[in-house]
């Protein structure tokens, strides 16, 4: 087989490297790595992980001197870290952490704590950099602990004391956030929590002075298994219980609703009758909140995702899916007006939002009681926001406010003595913006309300 190029994220391991084949995620392994690729083969580890959907699961397709080749599952839709809320972030923290104590208990260690080697797949996160594990060498510390520290732990505290809103840093830090920064973000008193000194704000001193070790006189320090399980475990233990202390406007939307139940309940029989006429299996629901119309769907839904921009109405969406078991719902955070972006190196290292979703391609798109805000409080003409939704969706189902809703009445009011700049926001405009991308193949008024749906399919190119 001829060298295949590595995806533009797979380039820091000199163990291997990801490629995409005939639509398959595939792995090359390299001579470097044999003997930890036996090693957690022959003994089993991998198959443990993959029973227990702690590791994405991977089969050998060929075997050479020069390289192993094997393909992976793949996951229909990639998240980043960025784009979990904060109990998916504790979730992915925990996973690795899980993975740690279990490889040294096997005789390994994980070399990796990138958060970006978790996503979420089948309901639950799961850790997909295969080639991260590493022999366990005794008494040495876990080689990525500060990277633990810098891509999680930082993060949920962080979190934890300044809102939800910081778990976002990554997008801007790749490596992760600099303890020296996480330390000097965190309020002072937490200088005498034992847990917090000794892992941010006492790793941050001795970073200073690492950095000051020209001549690299410092000494490697030793540690057992054991005072490194006990790390492990205090960690554990304290993000567990972490929670965050905000509250949001949009969290529980659906409580502050400006229609009737008869009308909710008909809004949501309108979008199950279209819906069935295209029989989808994937979906995606911007501005979903908490997921409420994709679980009333009477339909047989592989994977749908459901983005909003509210970190509370993820995590209840999060943890209903928990509960309910759910292995189709994918939550994830979305701010419309500013998706996340392509970043990293040559700004390929992490795929944007756009690409990622047009290459996952929706059957239908729902956008409910989602247009007034992208157009009010974005001021985005109707016309690029109908661009937007072309990009990946066949079908798209959009509910719009006309300007008597009190929502939009809302929206208005805050523009103040600019609200009559905002007369082009009306039923007749939406319609001709959006016919330029789509076609209308039925209109729906919800009863007793000032809402409209719409049934469109994306007009050929």
């Amino acid at each position: 087989m001829n060298n295949k190029s590595a995806h533009s994220s797979s380039f820091r391991d000199p163990s291997g490297y990801v490629f995409i084949e005939n639509n398959e995620v595939k792995r090359v392994v390299n001579p470097i790595y044999f003997n930890q690729y036996n090693a957690l083969s022959e003994s089993g580890f991998f198959n443990k992980l993959f029973k227990n959907e702690l590791l994405i699961p991977h089969e050998e397709v060929s075997k050479t001197e020069d390289k192993v080749i094997i393909k992976a599952e793949k996951i229909p839709f990639v998240t980043y870290p960025y784009e979990w809320s904060f109990n998916m972030y504790k979730e992915a923290a925990l996973l690795t952490l899980k993975l740690q104590k279990y490889s040294l208990e096997n005789g390994f260690s994980l070399k990796d704590a990138s958060a970006f080697n978790v996503t979420f797949h089948k309901g639950k996160a799961i850790f997909i950099d295969t080639l991260s594990f590493d022999f366990y060498i005794e008494d040495t510390p876990w080689r990525a602990y500060k990277q633990f520290i810098t891509h999680f732990f930082g993060p949920l505290v962080l979190a934890h004391f300044h809102g939800a809103d910081q778990l976002k840093l990554l997008s801007s830090f790749i490596d992760g956030i600099s303890v020296k920064m996480i330390s000097s973000m965190l309020p002072t008193r937490t200088k005498l929590n034992p847990l917090l000194y000794s892992n941010i704000h006492l790793l941050a001193k001795l970073e200073d002075k690492h950095n000051e070790d020209y001549k690299n006189e410092s000494k490697v320090a030793k540690l057992s298994k054991k005072g490194q399980l006990n790390i492990i475990e205090s960690l554990y233990n304290y993000i567990k219980k972490l929670e965050l202390k905000e509250k949001s406007e949009w969290g529980n939307y659906y409580d502050k609703t400006n229609y009737s139940d008869n009308a909710f309940d008909e809004k949501s029989t309108i979008i199950n009758n279209w819906v069935k006429d295209i029989e989808p299996k994937t979906l995606i629901d911007v501005g979903g909140n908490d997921g409420t119309f994709v679980r009333k769907l009477d339909a047989a839904i592989d994977t749908a995702l459901v983005g909003d921009i509210d970190n509370n109405a993820v995590d209840f969406n999060y943890k209903t899916m928990k509960q309910s078991q759910e292995r189709f719902m994918l939550p994830f955070l979305l701010d419309v007006l500013n998706p996340a972006p392509s970043i990293g190196l040559n700004n390929e290292e992490r795929d944007a939002f756009i690409n990622r979703v047009k290459a996952f391609a929706p059957d239908v798109t729902l956008a409910l009681a989602v247009i007034h805000h992208i157009s009010l409080s974005g001021n985005v003409p109707f016309a690029r926001s109908a661009e937007f939704f072309a990009k990946f969706s066949k079908y798209l189902i959009i509910e719009f406010p006309k300007r008597n809703d009190s929502w939009v009445q809302r929206l208005l009011n805050n523009k103040a003595e600019f609200k009559n700049h905002f007369e082009h926001y009306n039923l007749s405009n939406f319609e001709n913006a959006y016919a330029e991308f789509f076609e209308v193949l039925e209109t729906k008024a919800i009863s007793n309300s000032e809402r409209v749906m719409f049934f469109l399919k994306r007009k050929k190119c």
